[in-house]
């Protein structure tokens, strides 16, 4: 009982005697605080008491695309814990290949009688994709929170890291070192935080006197393999330094140019995106742009949260500032880089 007391107290953010005082249905606790503690016994997975068993607590549906990727899983933490201290309760929704869909997600979520959803990472931000489900939320005044760029038409809230400052700081980071034939690492055509990230790169090389070359971008499935592939692509056209649009690509990156005997950062620097967990612990540690998931995880509930009290909330994008975080995957080219690429050495 202690050890669940001080747990449910953490997550909460409340002293242990309120805790026990919401379990034994005594007075002195506010309603929100009380749906707090009773949220946070479900997440945490808890019983609750006999007489509290009657109530259930409110959903929220988090839907994100899968979990191999270390930043959904931050993101799903800093939203849950958030949730819970709103007496709500989160339902993790994650696809898988050939598994339950983002639309599928949504139906079951919405048999729930759930008080919102919130999307990280889903078909919102590709131009063609389906988004009927998305439509079926608003026809049923769901609130629904996006987070990271999506298409303009869906009309939801959107919490995003600002793209074009995460690729100029990325790419200025390159040029400062000497690096003159950058790549990039993309997602799908009709992908706006890649569009975004395009845009930005191609604007920035214009202001330098040049033009990005359409061979030094190239589109890759958002996974290591992915990376992997590209940057191979990417190497036999000779860049010395690579921008990705996420780490498990920039881990892939890393690979590619190892297997083809480029040393990293020696011959090929590498930039991921987002700064998920362990980049710090890769060999060589990776030097990315840091998205700030505990500020948009939190902005993305509050948003959520006064759409569920029936407030009205502004449906401009919210963007937040990435940062560069410097480590080993980057740094002087030696004259001769990117040569043993041309030949496709391995």
């Amino acid at each position: 009982m202690t050890r669940r007391l001080a747990q449910v107290a953490q997550k909460v953010g409340v002293s242990e005697a309120t805790v026990s005082r919401v379990l034994n249905g005594k007075p002195g606790v506010s309603e929100a605080t009380r749906q707090s503690v009773l949220s946070a016994l479900d997440v945490l997975g808890y019983e609750r008491p006999t007489q509290l068993r009657g109530e259930r607590a409110r959903l929220v549906g988090l839907v994100l695309p899968e979990l191999q990727n270390p930043i959904f899983p931050a993101f799903a933490e800093v939203i849950g814990g958030a949730l819970a201290q709103q007496g709500l309760t989160p339902v993790l929704c994650t696809q898988t290949k050939g598994g339950v869909s983002e639309a599928d997600y949504v139906e079951l979520l919405l048999q729930q009688q759930v008080s919102g959803v919130v999307f990280a990472g889903g078909l919102y931000a590709q131009a063609e994709a389906p988004h009927a489900h998305y439509r079926r939320l608003a026809e049923r005044n769901i609130p629904v929170v996006l987070i990271n760029a999506a298409i303009e038409r869906l009309g939801f809230p959107c919490v995003s890291c600002d793209d074009a400052v995460a690729v100029e700081q990325a790419w200025r980071h390159l040029t400062s070192l000497g690096h003159r034939r950058i790549g990039l690492i993309l997602g799908p055509d009709d992908h706006q935080p890649s569009q975004r990230k395009l845009a930005t790169a191609r604007a920035l090389a214009a202001a330098a006197g040049g033009e990005l070359p359409e061979e030094h971008v190239v589109r890759a499935m958002f996974s290591l393999e992915g990376g992997q592939a590209a940057a191979g692509r990417l190497l036999e056209r000779g860049v010395t330094g690579i921008v990705c649009a996420s780490d498990p690509l920039a881990l892939g990156a890393v690979r590619a140019a190892r297997r083809r005997g480029l040393a990293v950062p020696g011959e090929v620097s590498v930039v991921g995106y987002d700064d998920s967990a362990f980049m710090n612990c890769t060999a060589p540690p990776l030097t990315t742009v840091r998205q700030p998931i505990e500020a948009m995880g939190r902005a993305a509930v509050d948003l959520l949260c006064a759409q569920i009290q029936g407030g009205a909330v502004p449906l401009e994008e919210l963007l937040f500032e990435p940062e560069l975080v410097v480590r080993g995957s980057t740094g002087q080219p030696r004259p001769e880089a990117g040569r043993r690429g041309d030949s496709g050495a391995c």
